[in-house]
C-alpha cells in the first residue's frame, strides 16, 4: 500500500483553499489534503504531521519561525506580483491564474521540489520514461498517446492532425476517444494524467 502524506492548506481565503484542494487531490490521489483558515487552526491539529504545507504570504509573515525550520516542505501562495522579501528562500505559487497554467505550475514545482518523483512517496510520483509500462493503464493506444502529449503542449488540432500528417477529423476521433477512456474532460485534467504517467515532462508543457 502507499503511503498517504497529509498536505496542509492554510489561507483565509476559503475559495481559494477549495480550488487549490481539488487540484492537487487530483494530481495526489494518494494524498489526504486538509484546509484551514487560520494557523492556529493548523496548531489545534497535528502540525508537524504534514508532508506539505502550502501557505499564504500572511501567514508566512505572521508565523514565519513556524515555517522557515520547514521551509522545504512550505509553498507560499502568491498573487502573482514580485514577493515579500520573507518568501524569497521558499517555494512559491501564483494563485491568481487560470487553472491551465496553475495545475501546469503545480506539476512543474512537484517535480522540481521532488527531483522527478524520487523524493515523493510511493504512488505519488507517476512513472518516469525509463521504466514506464509498455501499456497504457486505461487502454490508451500509441497514437492516442501521441495525441494526448500534442494536445497538453498546447497545440490545436489543426497543428496536430499536420504534426501527425493525419486528417483534423481523425484527431478529433482520436481526441474524443482519449476523452472518453479516460473519464476527463479538461486540458488540466488530461495534462495531470500526462505528467503522472510520464507521457511528459512537466516543463515541457
Amino acid at each position: 500500500m502507499p503511503q498517504s502524506p497529509e498536505i496542509a492548506i492554510i489561507d483565509a481565503n476559503t475559495l481559494a483553499c477549495i480550488g487549490l484542494r481539488g487540484l492537487i487531490e487530483r494530481m495526489m490521489p494518494f494524498a489526504t489534503v486538509r484546509a484551514f483558515n487560520t494557523f492556529e487552526q493548523l496548531v489545534r491539529d497535528t502540525p508537524d504531521m504534514y508532508f506539505h504545507y502550502f501557505i499564504s504570504s500572511q501567514v508566512l509573515l505572521e508565523h514565519s519561525a513556524f515555517f522557515v525550520e520547514r521551509k522545504a516542505k512550505t509553498i507560499v501562495l502568491t498573487n502573482g506580483s514580485s514577493g515579500a522579501p520573507q518568501t524569497s528562500n521558499f517555494h512559491t505559487l501564483n494563485v491568481y491564474q487560470g487553472e491551465e497554467a496553475l495545475t501546469r505550475a503545480l506539476l512543474q514545482l512537484q517535480q522540481h521540489a521532488h527531483a522527478h518523483g524520487r523524493r515523493l512517496p510511493q504512488g505519488m510520483g507517476g512513472q518516469q520514461e525509463e521504466n514506464r509500462p509498455a501499456g497504457d493503464p486505461n487502454g490508451l493506444s500509441a497514437r492516442e498517446i501521441e495525441v494526448l502529449v500534442l494536445i497538453v503542449r498546447g497545440l490545436t488540432n489543426k497543428e496536430i492532425a499536420d504534426r501527425l500528417y493525419i486528417s483534423t477529423t481523425t484527431v478529433i476521433s482520436h481526441r474524443k476517444n482519449i476523452m472518453e477512456k479516460l473519464h476527463l474532460h479538461s486540458v488540466s485534467a488530461l495534462t495531470i494524467y500526462a505528467v503522472m504517467n510520464g507521457y511528459i515532462e512537466a516543463d515541457r508543457i
